[in-house]
């Protein structure tokens, strides 16, 4: 059974359509990213998965009792707060401190719990959201813009990660990202949105669709890059990837 099903979904905020006509289903255990320009619709697909947006036509349905883990795309805390990473994971959950260290290793960051939150650097506070939201166990984790603010290097480990705990945990992952070179290699299955499912397959049906490219050109800091087994005859990926 699909975790999550969407159903000829719109969702309208006021007189402006975002959303129409969306069917999509994301199946246990896959990894599916949804890329697409910004006012495509992204973060308005995700906010309808959850519940915190009311659509306007067609539905949502969740498999029974889904246990959900969220990882926004930014957090704000106080930097004059003193507040530990194991009591900040405390604070949104009933969590022991064995399952908050439980959920710092399965993020790849074992050793942080007793560190300052104001001290992390942006991945590492990236990474205590991602444990955050694994604390719960969950079976579809939703990741909306997640390495926003991450350089290259970091946005990379970080999808890394996610593979690691889609391998170790069999949760299924829905991430939302305009980093296409990066999430392209990670993904089993990509939507490309733009109010409506434009074209959607494996990344490399996706990058190579007509459609994609009107939106991202060809030059999208490598995401064809990544098949040039397949596209071999595109020549500036290799010369925009030594120049990068």
């Amino acid at each position: 059974m699909a975790l999550v099903t969407v159903e000829d979904l719109g969702v309208r905020y006021g007189a402006n359509t975002v959303l129409r006509h969306i069917d999509m289903t994301v199946e246990p255990g896959e990894i599916l990213t949804i890329v697409g320009p910004n006012g495509s619709g992204k973060t308005s697909l995700l906010r309808a998965i959850i519940g915190a947006v009311q659509p306007a036509s067609g539905r949502v349905t969740l498999k029974p009792g889904l246990r959900i883990g969220y990882v926004p795309q930014k957090l704000h805390i106080d930097p004059t707060l003193p507040i530990s990473v194991e009591r900040f994971l405390r604070l949104t959950h009933r969590a022991t401190r064995q399952s908050c260290a439980e959920a710092l290793e399965a993020a790849g960051v074992p050793d942080l719990s007793k560190r300052q939150m104001s001290q992390l650097s942006g991945g590492q506070f990236q990474r205590v959201l991602l444990a955050r939201a694994l604390i719960n166990k969950p079976e579809i984790l939703l990741l909306d813009e997640a390495t926003q603010g991450l350089d290259q290097p970091g946005s990379a480990a970080f999808y890394r990660q996610i593979e690691t705990v889609r391998t170790e945990t069999h949760c299924a992952i829905l991430m939302i990202s305009h980093e296409l070179h990066v999430v392209m290699s990670a993904s089993d299955r990509v939507i490309c949105l733009n109010g409506h499912v434009c074209c959607q397959g494996s990344p490399a049906v996706v990058a190579s669709a007509p459609e994609y490219r009107a939106l991202f050109g060809t030059g999208t800091g490598g995401a064809l890059a990544l098949y040039r087994h397949d596209h071999d005859h595109h020549h500036h990926d290799h010369s925009q990837k030594a120049a990068e």
